[in-house]
């Protein structure tokens, strides 16, 4: 038996076995604060929400939950992300109607503001939480080793 010294690269793969299955699965993530991945989700169905009346905190949880099978989101990180946008809002407006967080007989709810200026303002803040996404990918993907160093 003939034995091949080994050579720098990795040579051409040979087909897939058959039945191998694919490796797509993502392990389960815990939505954490200030976390601009769990943001941009939360961001993104804010933006879908009801204008003008109370929404239960409770309820956007849930909606993530069934959403995002793969992740996991608690109404503190929920919560910290809205007060995030509102003040946001209140940098941007000078105003604090526009996010309104409260707590109500059923639980914390949150109201956006039913007007004109919501829809482009709140596009921005998932632009900022999208590109602070690709930061992190980027910057994940030029280390050298898992623990960040090279």
């Amino acid at each position: 038996m003939t034995s091949a010294l080994p050579t720098a690269g990795l040579a051409p793969l040979r087909a897939t076995p058959s039945g191998l299955p694919e490796a797509i699965h993502r392990p389960p993530t815990v939505a954490e604060s200030g976390d601009p991945f769990a943001a941009h989700r939360i961001v993104h169905l804010v933006a879908r929400i009801e204008r003008g009346r109370p929404v239960r905190l409770a309820d956007l949880v849930d909606r993530l939950n069934a959403t995002h099978l793969d992740w996991l989101f608690s109404e503190a990180v929920v919560a910290d992300a809205i007060v995030q946008l509102q003040s946001n809002w209140m940098t941007d407006y000078r105003n604090s109607g526009g996010v309104v967080v409260e707590d109500g007989p059923l639980g914390a709810t949150v109201t956006i503001e039913d007007s004109s200026r919501v829809d482009p303002w709140i596009v921005r803040q998932a632009l900022r939480a999208d590109a602070e996404c690709r930061a992190r990918l980027s910057e994940f993907s030029l280390r050298d080793r898992p623990t960040g160093e090279g």
